[in-house]
């Protein structure tokens, strides 16, 4: 059974640090690329950023480039996404989810429940 577990969210000051891992307990997410998404409260969902199966690659979208960085343990079977510079605008409820396939495809089957992240002074 697939299960994505994510953890690590909380309160942050603005230009703080967190890093969430999200573990993948009953699979082997070194066969799959992997993303973080986020939803800020009344807005949809966004994704932030994405990693291949091998970590050969990672992409980020415009808003976190140069502040997050998307990394994975495939011997821990876990993924992480550290955020630095945080600003309150990076609160949300993040998202970690599993692609179709070993490259970026962001066809995405399976979802985390989500870690909650507030930056806030």
């Amino acid at each position: 059974q697939v299960q994505l577990v994510e953890s690590g969210g909380g309160l942050a000051q603005p230009g703080g640090s967190l890093r969430l891992p999200c573990a993948a307990p009953g699979f082997t997410s070194s066969s799959y690329a992997m993303s973080w998404a986020r939803q800020a409260p009344g807005k949809g969902l966004e994704w932030v950023s994405g990693i291949y199966s091998d970590g050969s690659d990672t992409y980020y979208a415009d808003s976190v480039k140069g502040r997050f960085t998307i990394s994975r343990d495939n011997a821990k079977n876990t993924v992480y996404l550290q955020m630095n510079s945080l600003k309150p605008e990076d609160t949300a409820l993040y998202y970690c989810a599993k692609d179709r396939f070993s490259s970026w495809s962001q066809e995405y089957d399976y979802w985390g429940q989500g870690t909650q992240v507030t930056v806030s002074s």
